[in-house]
Parts: C-alpha cells; structure tokens; sequence
C-alpha cells in the first residue's frame, strides 16, 4: 500500500444540463435555424421536424419519424 499519496476527491458537479429543474428551450444547439431562404411550406416542414427533434430530445431522425411528422403536418398521398 502506498503512505500518504492518497489525493482528494473533488466532488462530480454534472454540468450536462439534464437536471429535471431545466426546461426545453435552455438546450444548447450546435447550429443555428437558417430557415430564412426557405419557401412558406419548406419553413413549415423544417420548423416542424425541429419541434419533434426538440420534444423526443432527438439530434437526428429516422425516415418513419420524418414520414410521421409529414403526415402530421396533413400530407396525404
């Protein structure tokens, strides 16, 4: 055994932002939303997908997902 190496454990402070007490809109995002340039409906889709992105704490979704949201937004074929 070692003689008097022993260092001090500094406590975990979880600096994520997963604490329950934090709201959706306090998340960080890593790109802005540059729906600018986009047409009305395009603006609508992208804001759309962001939303359902933002509500199942998502980053990337799956085709079925996009096709849900799409469907949602009352696309029928």
């Amino acid at each position: 055994m070692s003689q008097g190496l022993e260092t001090p454990v500094e406590p975990f402070v979880d600096r994520r932002g997963n604490a329950p007490s934090q709201t959706l809109s306090c998340e960080r995002r890593q790109f802005t939303n540059s729906h600018d340039g986009l047409s009305p409906d395009a603006a609508e889709l992208a804001s759309a997908i962001d939303g359902y992105k933002l509500h199942h704490r998502r980053r990337f979704i799956t085709y079925e997902e996009m096709l849900s949201v799409i469907v949602s937004l009352g696309y029928h074929k």
